[in-house]
């Protein structure tokens, strides 16, 4: 009889492209599996996970509102909503395990499934463990993580070390070099610098990068710069005319291996799907620890990296300053470049997937035999 897995989270692409990794491992191990996965209503994780061939729901659910108190007056009348229907979901569904990726989604479900008995496992993706999922912790039966250390927050019994899950068509890259070059309308021969902001982009980056595109186009090299749907057309009215032999600007990097495969250095935020995505790709790395985020964990994420002199980082206030330079410096060391490249490559975790896949299908096979 197939085993039904429920998958939860969601809110960013570091959340949901774990997410799918998994249910796709799961799906090459045991391919009649059955998958539901919970998701927050007006989050991207309800659009990305049907293109990826899922069954998605949403609960009404918001995170806390740092901005504004009055936004989260509504929060407890929403967290028990979504109590209440993830219970309906769990009981209407009835899966053999649930899985949690982080987001606000996973912690309604996490919970309720819990308390109903079902088995349950986290995947904690950054180095610094998020409120829910430490929350979760002791409710759940496996914990699966990416960074050493991480007994600090989670019952060292329950932890298996996995790595993160990865995009494996993303890190695709061998090859692919004069082929990218050519979709992306750019020269193999150029020194390459691939900006990525993440699946939401970046202001801090994108200023950067629109401050320096005469440095970096005067010395010779070329960008793929990936900005983010919110700011694409405003940038785009500056840069296509004036840098559009040298500069590819896309909102969205919908073949991250192409522009992986073209960049010689990569500038990027430090989550923790993009950090386990250069390891493996194995680029000089420049790193960008966004200042929004719960704990200031991307910094601790670019730390344990930075530490084993695997990558550079500049820190998101002296991003104005430093950065371009910084790039510029690092495109002609190659010594520096040779050593980071050998450092960061010491880190990929290619299979964290199936590792996870299959503690997942294992909790699943032990419900189904109490059945």
């Amino acid at each position: 009889m197939a085993k039904r897995i429920i998958i939860s989270g969601g809110g960013t692409g570091g959340h949901i492209f774990p997410a799918i990794a998994i249910a796709h491992a799961v799906k090459r191990l045991a391919p009649d599996t059955q998958f539901l996965f919970v998701g927050a209503n007006g989050r991207m994780e309800m659009d990305k996970v049907p293109a990826a061939g899922y069954e998605i729901v949403g609960l009404d659910i918001q995170g806390i509102d740092r901005k504004s108190i009055w936004k989260n007056l509504t929060l407890p009348f929403k967290l028990y909503k979504s109590i209440s229907k993830a219970r309906q979901i769990v009981r209407d569904f009835k899966p053999d395990v649930a899985v949690g990726v982080g987001g606000y989604a996973s912690g309604p479900l996490l919970h309720t499934a819990a308390q109903m008995g079902i088995p349950c496992l986290i995947q904690e993706q950054n180095s610094y463990a998020g409120v829910t999922n430490k929350r979760l912790g002791k409710k759940v039966n496996k914990i699966c993580v990416a960074f050493d250390g991480m007994e600090r927050f989670f019952p060292k019994e329950k932890i298996l070390f996995t790595g993160n899950p990865i995009r494996r068509e993303s890190v695709e890259i061998y090859n692919k070099r004069f082929e990218a070059a050519e979709l992306l309308s750019l020269s193999p021969h150029r020194k390459t610098v691939l900006l990525t902001g993440g699946s939401l982009g970046a202001r801090t980056l994108n200023e950067c990068m629109l401050a320096g595109l005469d440095k970096l186009v005067n010395a010779e090299a070329q960008v793929i710069w990936q900005c983010g749907a919110y700011y694409y057309d405003e940038l785009n009215r500056v840069v296509a005319d004036r840098y559009k032999d040298q500069v590819k600007l896309t909102a969205f990097l919908h073949r991250m291996d192409l522009a992986y495969a073209a960049a010689d250095i990569i500038i990027a935020r430090a989550g923790a799907g993009t950090i386990a995505e250069l390891c493996v790709v194995g680029k000089p790395a420049i790193l960008v620890p966004s200042p929004n985020v719960a704990e200031d964990h991307q910094t601790k994420n670019a730390l344990a990296l930075v530490t084993k002199n695997a990558a550079l980082m500049v820190s998101d206030a002296e991003a104005p300053q430093k950065l371009i330079d910084t790039a510029l410096n690092l495109l002609n060391d190659r010594k520096q470049g040779a050593i980071l490249e050998a450092n960061i490559k010491q880190l990929a975790i290619l299979d964290a997937d199936e590792v996870i896949a299959r503690e997942v299908l294992k909790l699943a096979g032990e419900h189904h035999t109490k059945k």
